[in-house]
């Protein structure tokens, strides 16, 4: 039998454990935000050393890349999603049961099994359902990094306030727990815990194939504009309401639309490319990222509008990049490469986002060349995802 009707057989099984995965993929790092004072104070360390937790994984995301490219065409898919769910739950763990330097070895190690399970993923969606459902599947996916990330955001300090920073943080471990437990019965021990490598093209390798093809390349371009406008948008938009203002709470809270919004984006992207097309499924997510930009900086007092269209549009970004990765529709053993380079690229330039924003807000003491550089990352995300847009519809005629 093969995988993809066992999967079909256990097809809610398959779903709980794509949701659980994907909410551990972002959460337990982001939790660190809510309580980081709390750390701060118990560690006797600054802010800035306290951000480095959350930080670190992000880096990783570009650093290990290739590491996770390797183990998952070693391992195989299967036994690559069991490894990814145990080393975030070790690395959940380490992080809360010591002083700062192991803290920051957790994060780190939760940053590396992460990066497994960026490329992995989908890489499983793409291998277990047909084209049409790998759309749905990928917005339910993306969906739940977002559910998780907002379920953190708002549980992490009340569980604080009762059972300190340390179980706030590695409580949400349990996902991951939950995750494993399902996933091994589902694929069986062998096949969950055992390497199974996937074919290898013929010819030449297929990291080496993907570098060669441009249309990899306008992907990490599209993916690398995403990527900076949604990290620095994230990290900046409380800052940019209170100057304009806002309190604290009121704008946390309006932020926070922002990200609730990507729920709705990522799962509404999948309609348009299915009933539509993938380009416009672009165009979709190119317009509505430049209403933040363009928003804020000609009309700032409909800041609801703005953050709506533009959370959904990051919902539906991250979406997209991945809908496009599958497109392709290579072995597992090219999607890797592709997956890996793509990614690795995007996050190490999504890592200078917030620091390049906030900089520039610092020397001018405006917003509107840091808003102007958030239009300049939506236009890079546009014109190169056309481009792969119109390569897929080329492949596919």
């Amino acid at each position: 039998m093969s995988p993809r009707q066992t999967a079909f057989r256990s097809a809610p099984l398959l779903i709980l454990v794509i949701v659980l995965a994907a909410m551990i993929l972002r959460g337990p790092i982001l939790a660190v935000a809510p309580v980081a004072r709390d750390i701060g104070a118990e560690l006797s360390v600054g802010a800035g050393i306290v951000g480095l937790l959350t930080t670190i994984p992000i880096l990783c995301f570009a650093v290990c890349a290739p590491l996770a490219i390797g183990i998952i065409r070693r391992a195989g898919a299967d036994a690559a999603l069991s490894l990814t769910l145990a080393g975030v739950i070790v690395g959940s763990i380490l992080r809360s049961i010591d002083g700062i330097a192991v803290a920051l070895l957790g994060a780190a190690v939760m940053g590396a099994f992460v990066t497994i399970g960026n490329v992995v993923l989908p890489i499983i969606i793409a291998r277990e359902f047909d084209a049409r459902r790998a759309h749905t599947m990928t917005g339910v996916y993306t969906a739940a990094m977002n559910a998780g990330t907002m379920a953190v955001t708002l549980g992490t300090a009340p569980l604080a306030s009762v059972a300190g920073w340390r179980w706030s943080l590695v409580v949400w471990s349990v996902l991951g727990l939950a995750a494993l437990a399902t996933w091994i019965p589902l694929r069986g021990i062998r096949r969950a815990l055992a390497p199974h490598p996937g074919p290898r093209p013929a010819g030449e390798d297929g990291r080496t194939s993907v570098l060669r093809q441009g249309p990899t390349w306008m992907l990490a371009a599209a993916f690398c504009g995403q990527a900076f406008a949604f990290y620095a948008t994230t990290a900046w938009l409380p800052t940019l309401l209170s100057d304009q203002g806002y309190d604290s709470t009121a704008a946390g809270a309006i932020a926070s639309i922002f990200q609730i919004a990507g729920i709705a984006g990522s799962l509404l992207l999948p309609v348009v490319t299915l009933r539509a097309s993938i380009r416009v499924g672009v165009l979709c997510v190119g317009i509505g990222w430049l209403a933040v930009p363009l928003g804020f900086l000609f009309a700032p007092s409909l800041w609801l509008a703005w953050c709506a269209i533009g959370g959904a549009a990051q919902g539906a970004g991250i979406t997209l990049v991945y809908i496009m990765i599958n497109a392709f529709r290579d072995d597992e053993h090219t999607t890797a490469g592709r997956s890996g380079i793509v990614q690795g690229v995007g996050y190490a330039v999504a890592a200078a986002g917030p620091l390049l924003l906030g900089a520039v807000h610092e020397a001018t003491d405006a917003w509107v060349w840091p808003l102007i550089i958030v239009l300049i990352a939506v236009l890079v995300f546009l014109g190169p995802g056309l481009v792969v847009a119109s390569a897929l519809r080329r492949r596919a005629a």
